[in-house]
């Protein structure tokens, strides 16, 4: 008769169990299902007029930042890029324009500085599917051969980039 009220406890306790867990995870670090895959084949316009492909790219590392003026974390993480290419990282930038009017983006681009050595723009964000994109901001590293590395979900901080990201970018710049 008493096992009847301990199943029940025990299958409570049992879920307590990964909901407290839960309270210890890190919101940022989101498994990518694309870690280790190679990027969408991709041909997107750019912000000024031109046309780029994941083959205009390979042979490069590169870092695919998904931004818009809209994206209030955006406006947070555009200055730390801005602090990146004035320290001189060699690390070709790829601004990844999503679901943005392009009035809008050139206004934020002039306002705020223009980190990125390319700019992509998705208006209508059907390529950022194939990204897995969750929303802005976020930023890929993909590596010489095409597959994306790294992915940060959020801002692009000083901590994420000197612990997670340079490390990996400067072990792909060598190979």
């Amino acid at each position: 008769m008493r096992w009847k009220y301990l199943i029940p406890l025990a299958v409570f306790l049992f879920v307590c169990g990964f909901l407290f867990k839960g309270l210890y995870l890190d919101p940022r670090k989101v498994p990518s299902a694309l870690i280790d895959k190679p990027a969408p084949e991709f041909l997107l316009p750019t912000m000024d007029g031109g046309q780029v492909s994941k083959k205009d790219l390979l042979g490069k590392v590169y870092l695919l930042n998904v931004w818009a003026s809209w994206c209030e974390a955006c406006r947070y993480e555009h200055p730390y890029f801005i602090e990146l290419k004035n320290q001189g990282v060699k690390t070709l930038m790829v601004g990844y324009n999503y679901r943005d009017k392009p009035v809008m983006a050139e206004r934020w681009l002039q306002v705020l500085g223009n980190p990125y050595d390319v700019i992509l723009v998705d208006a209508d964000g059907q390529a950022a599917i194939d990204f897995g994109v969750y929303g802005a901001p976020e930023t890929f590293v993909i590596d010489k051969k095409g597959v994306i590395r790294y992915k940060v979900i959020g801002p692009m901080t000083d901590e994420v980039w000197k612990k997670d990201v340079k490390p990996i970018v400067d072990m792909l710049e060598k190979q």
